[in-house]
């Protein structure tokens, strides 16, 4: 028996113990975003950090304005080939509500198969709590097995990844020299089916801004002032309309300017997935796609740019009507970035074509609402090609190089502070209800996520 053989039949040998170790800690009630579960997160990142002393990797609980975060480095890091990683995930969850939907205790994690499928109930057990203990116990099993682990692992698990983070960048910049690592592992994405194992390599940025256009200087009455008076509704629909061509393309200047066009394999593996467009759009509604001429939606979703309106106020919208020229009207407009967009350029750009387009007797403010970069990993990365070959040897199928339509904020955050690049591989379904009622997690994926880590873990080091 080889080295990684015996290590993988130890995660066998253990699985029902591993899996009691994650009912354990879906139990902790650590919502981070309600006040009410400061204690229950407190608890759960104690916990945490005493399973990985348990393990020999030395972990602390540090405290932040809002929730710990969980920093622990194996204690054997010594001429160590390969990387040296740094492992994230988070321990904090989303909300329950509403409970009602819920068939059972969401904290009270209950093992149960359907459709001769064994699966965990409970909030966290998929996002991120399963995913995040697959690492957790691959670690475990090289340690039982062989007393050290093949590379040198580093981790960082927070506690507020569901309440936008607001204590991770101030956290980072304090621990940056303790945090920087050769590459960061991130397990908090899905398979692109339940046989088929993905890295994303992918992730779309985002820029989102809001526009208001004032024309008079109070609403005013559309028999009294209707025609000469300058219509900020139909002014603002024009600039909106003009953002698109006939073809989906957005026109303002410079959109474009970082975004490639796929990789030829890349392009292949996605064309021969199966994946129907008719039906994705069939589930919302729909059946004609509505997005860039030329690009299958499959494309679009995960390595194309966008621009979408997001909410148009202006006028009267309450019961009735209201004959009424409004004095202002607003769109709220979020960008979609790939590549190298840069999302400061691209708002600064949106802001020149709307205000190309405004008479001389209108005004326009603007309101933020945050920005980030698209992320991509080169096909050539070292790690990315391990990273593949490890996840093929364990679900027998080739390593889908996968897009993700949203976004990881703290894929960025590594790279702009910690400069690391990160590799996303993670062991969840679309279907595992993720921030619903009756989320759950495949014993499958648990399982083979946790020998699929011994595997990545083993490939790195060579």
């Amino acid at each position: 028996m080889t080295n990684l053989d015996s290590v993988l039949a130890q995660v066998d040998a253990n699985f029902d113990d591993s899996l009691k170790r994650l009912v354990t800690l879906v139990g902790f009630k650590s919502i981070s975003t309600d006040p009410d579960y400061k204690e229950e997160c407190q608890k759960a990142a104690e916990w945490i950090a005493n399973e990985l002393n348990g393990i020999g990797i030395d972990t602390r609980v540090h405290e932040t304005p809002g929730h710990p975060m969980v920093v622990g480095h194996d204690s054997d890091t010594a001429d160590k080939p390969g990387p040296h990683v740094l492992f994230y995930a988070h321990y904090d969850v989303q909300p329950v509500d509403p409970l009602e939907l819920w068939d059972d205790d969401p904290f009270n994690a209950k093992v149960f198969e359907k459709d001769g499928v064994k699966m965990i109930f409970g909030r966290g057990s998929s996002d991120d709590k399963g995913q995040m203990l697959t690492f957790v116990e691959a670690c475990r099993a090289y340690k039982e097995v062989h007393g050290s682990l093949p590379i040198a692992v580093s981790i960082l698990f927070e506690g507020e990844e569901e309440s936008g983070s607001p204590s991770l960048l101030p956290f980072l910049n304090a621990h940056k020299d303790e945090l920087s690592k050769d590459l960061a592992l991130v397990c908090d994405t899905t398979m692109f089916d339940p046989e088929t194992p993905a890295i994303t390599t992918m992730l779309r940025g985002l820029m989102g801004e809001e526009i208001i256009i004032t024309a008079a200087n109070r609403d005013l009455h559309s028999g009294a002032y209707g025609g000469p008076a300058a219509n900020p509704i139909k002014i603002l629909s024009r600039i909106l309309a003009d953002l698109h061509d006939d073809n989906g393309r957005v026109q303002i200047p410079g959109f474009y300017d970082g975004v490639e066009e796929l990789a030829p394999d890349v392009k292949a593996q996605w064309d021969a997935l199966p994946f129907d467009d008719a039906e994705f759009l069939r589930d919302v509604g729909l059946s004609i796609p509505a997005g860039e001429t030329g690009y299958s939606v499959y494309e679009q979703l995960n390595a194309r740019p966008t621009c979408e309106f997001n909410g148009i106020t202006g006028g009267y919208t309450g019961s009735g009507f209201k004959t009424v020229i409004a004095s202002q009207a607003s769109a709220k407009i979020s960008c979609r970035l790939v590549g190298k967009q840069d999302p400061d350029k691209i708002r600064e750009n949106l802001r020149a074509f709307v205000e190309e387009r405004l008479p001389a007797d209108c005004s326009v403010d603007y309101i933020e609402h945050g920005s980030a970069p698209g992320h991509s990993l080169s096909a050539d990365f070292p790690p990315l090609q391990k990273g593949a070959a490890a996840l093929k040897d364990e679900w027998g199928k080739d390593t889908i190089m996968m897009g993700m339509g949203g976004s990881i904020p703290i894929v960025s955050e590594f790279k702009d502070i910690l400069g690391m690049d990160s590799m996303l591989i993670g062991y969840a379904l679309e279907t595992d209800n993720i921030h619903s009622p009756n989320e759950k997690y495949n014993l499958e994926s648990y399982h083979k996520g946790i020998r699929s880590w011994v595997r990545v873990l083993a490939a790195l080091a060579e």
